[in-house]
């Protein structure tokens, strides 16, 4: 099986005075602004990175439904959160890292055994397979 879902952006203007509009198939966002105050000034507006880290959050959580079902478990609830890291290095931005941080509440399971899934789940979730950097998981079992 192949899915192609799509995303667009649209910009106009210089790096640092212009506006951009992004997009989902969906229509989840629709011509949602971004640009360089939002991205690297704190401005208010979206950003890559930003979107980045709700897609790994979205995927790692769903990958761990998936998981834990196959495990005979059901998640009463998970919440995660992820930081995608911008860093500035040599030859130009670089994304360093994506922490991932879930609090879950789920009847049946250990301690340990919460925190074999949850890994598995980090290193197996498709989006976690396509950064090509440091992903961590604070994984924290709510009684």
């Amino acid at each position: 099986m192949k899915i192609n879902r799509s995303g667009s952006a649209v910009w106009s203007g210089g790096l640092k005075d212009g506006k951009g509009a992004i997009s989902t198939q969906s229509g989840a966002l629709n011509a949602y602004p971004y640009g360089f105050a939002a991205r690297f000034e704190g401005v208010p507006g979206s950003n890559p990175e930003e979107l980045i880290g709700a897609a790994h959050a979205a995927c790692f959580t769903m990958a761990l439904s998936l998981i834990l079902g196959e495990a005979g478990l059901t998640a009463e609830k998970m919440e995660t959160a992820a930081v995608v890291t911008l860093e500035q290095q040599e030859g130009g931005f670089v994304i360093t890292a994506s922490k991932l941080t879930l609090k879950a509440k789920i009847p049946g399971v250990d301690t340990v055994a919460f925190q074999e899934l949850a890994a598995k789940a980090k290193a197996n979730c498709p989006v976690s397979k396509l950064l090509d950097t440091d992903i961590s998981l604070d994984a924290e079992l709510l009684g």
